[in-house]
């Protein structure tokens, strides 16, 4: 009896020391949770208002595709604006956001198994995509299964700035325009609250979803230093880097807060073992005394 209640002893002082840990991570990912929540909000503003200016500074471009008066065979001497031209889909390209650490839940397994049944739901051979990974987690899955990634991004931080996460931006707007892929999909979780995320898989290329009417309460023209066509030619790659920048920034806003719900629900386990294995050794405990008085009445009887 005295090794069970010595071993039920050690597991409680064990789980509280586990509950201690979980407990701290869980106010850790509460606090990125609240930085990431901040950024992305704050990059939402300096994203609308991009697409403003692009959408303006496209509008003659968008209205040339929209009366088929441009296309992908026709000839340009803007490089970048084949950006806005849909053409024929030879392989989708695909970057897909994961994390580098566990310990998240589901954050990890969600997106992954979305991306692979949808894979597996709208391509018939390997050949007709490509991934791009941002996270070792999705990386490492895709490769042991043999599976192309061009291009992974490991090890960013919690709160990335645009710098760290510029070469896969970058590098995925080049591939677009060498014609390595014909459309570009973001995969992620996106942050709906600290309880809840959801899986998205968001066009990023072409920019087919610019809207001429958008343009519309523009009632003035401006003055263009250089010309409005080397402005986008510019811009054009800028705006798409930024759309897959926001994309990370709100997956990484989903993955700290799946990380403190999972951290909570490991705290919230350890008090329930804890306070059944205080059950198990109270009643461990009352069955030694109840044998200890016992026997010693036993050893009284037996004297007289």
């Amino acid at each position: 009896m005295a090794a069970s209640l010595n071993e039920i002893t050690k597991k409680i002082s064990s789980t509280k020391k586990t509950s201690q840990i979980t407990n701290a991570m869980q106010m850790v990912s509460g606090a990125k949770l609240s930085k990431a929540e901040d950024t992305a909000a704050g990059f939402q503003i300096y994203s609308q208002k991009v697409r403003e200016i692009v959408t303006h500074l496209a509008h003659n471009q968008l209205a040339l595709i929209e009366n088929n008066m441009i296309g992908t065979n026709s000839p340009s001497n803007i490089d970048f604006h084949d950006m806005l031209v849909e053409r024929p889909i030879k392989k989708t390209g695909y970057i897909v956001i994961s994390s580098d650490k566990g310990l998240a839940g589901g954050y990890n397994s969600s997106v992954i198994k979305s991306t692979v049944d949808m894979i597996t739901r709208d391509h018939t051979s390997p050949d007709e995509y490509v991934f791009m990974a941002v996270g070792s987690t999705a990386a490492d899955f895709f490769k042991a299964r043999g599976m192309n990634v061009a291009y992974e991004l490991n090890d960013i931080s919690d709160q990335p700035s645009f710098e760290e996460v510029r070469t896969i931006a970058r590098t995925a707007t080049e591939m677009y325009k060498n014609e390595v892929f014909d459309e570009l999909y973001v995969c992620y979780n996106h942050h709906v609250n600290t309880i809840m995320f959801q899986y998205r898989a968001e066009k990023m290329l072409p920019l087919s979803d610019l809207d001429m009417a958008e343009t519309k309460e523009y009632q003035k023209d401006y003055i263009y230093e250089p010309s409005k066509e080397e402005i986008l030619d510019i811009i054009l790659p800028q705006y798409a880097e930024s759309l897959i920048y926001g994309a990370i920034l709100d997956a990484k806003a989903a993955e700290h807060a799946a990380r403190m719900t999972a951290m909570k629900g490991a705290t919230d386990n350890a008090k329930t073992i804890i306070d059944d294995l205080t059950i198990r050794y109270n009643r461990a405990r009352q069955a030694a005394i109840t044998e200890e008085i016992t026997e010693i009445i036993s050893g009284a009887s037996a004297s007289k």
